[in-house]
């Protein structure tokens, strides 16, 4: 069974069919028990109690519970690994509510991520006009490990959680707040706009050459010496007049 036909199958009121993986660790190294505690929760499985987990009987999610089992015995451990096909209806609906539980708790950091995170960083930014093509590439960054957490998240959301839709809305505002964040960084450091020494050209540049203002003539004014009797010296080669 798909996760799309399981959301079909609960909205028909069909049964669900179950695994439970029930293993044992050695306490030491606690690292080794801590290891397959976070793959099987990565995996969505939901625990009933401590080393004992259910979750549905969708194949891809098999295949992957399935690796981490056998990653068990070389640790020094044990699986047991059980097929329920049907539970009781009162406990395959807490079970599933469990699963729902699960889901949206994570969703609410995904949102909390993006209201304390990612909308506080791009208003720190402004507040400190940091606007740098750097810093845009590292807060798309930030971006997309949110996407790829929420991905991850819905992939194992196989009931439906609430919030989910509330998630998607905020990534869609959050990628609306880099897009104008990326546009202010774009008017002031553009490379397509011309600099501040290309916007500021010379005068000249613009208006073209300023014409030469014409000398007056030397001789005019040695004439004009000589008739009121003052003589002017020689500049050195200069013939005698």
């Amino acid at each position: 069974m798909k996760a799309k036909s399981l959301s079909r199958a609960l909205k028909r009121g069909e049964p669900v069919s179950w695994r439970v993986l029930i293993y044992r660790v050695p306490t030491e190294p606690a690292s080794k028990r801590v290891a397959v505690w976070r793959d099987l929760k990565r995996l969505g499985a939901l625990y009933l109690q401590q080393c004992a987990c259910i979750f549905p009987d969708i194949p891809a999610v098999t295949a992957q519970v399935n690796q981490v089992a056998a990653k068990i015995p070389p640790l020094g451990g044990e699986t047991f690994l059980l097929d329920v096909p049907r539970l009781q209806p009162r406990d395959e609906t807490r079970i599933i509510e469990a699963f729902r539980e699960q889901r949206a708790n994570e969703y609410a950091e995904i949102i909390e991520e993006c209201e304390t995170r990612f909308v506080k960083e791009i208003e720190f930014e402004r507040f400190r006009e940091n606007y740098t093509f750097e810093e845009t590439e590292e807060i798309e960054q930030d971006l997309e490990k949110i996407r790829r957490w929420f991905d991850r998240v819905r992939e194992r959301d196989w009931f439906r959680a609430d919030r989910r839709d509330e998630v998607e809305a905020w990534l869609a505002r959050c990628q609306g707040l880099l897009a104008r964040f990326e546009e202010d960084v774009y008017r002031r450091q553009g490379s397509d706009q011309p600099s501040d020494s290309q916007a500021e050209e010379p005068q000249e540049a613009i208006l073209g050459p300023r014409p030469i203002t014409p000398l007056r003539p030397v001789r005019a004014r040695a004439r004009r010496a000589r008739a009121s009797g003052q003589s002017l010296p020689r500049a050195s080669g200069e013939p005698d007049v």
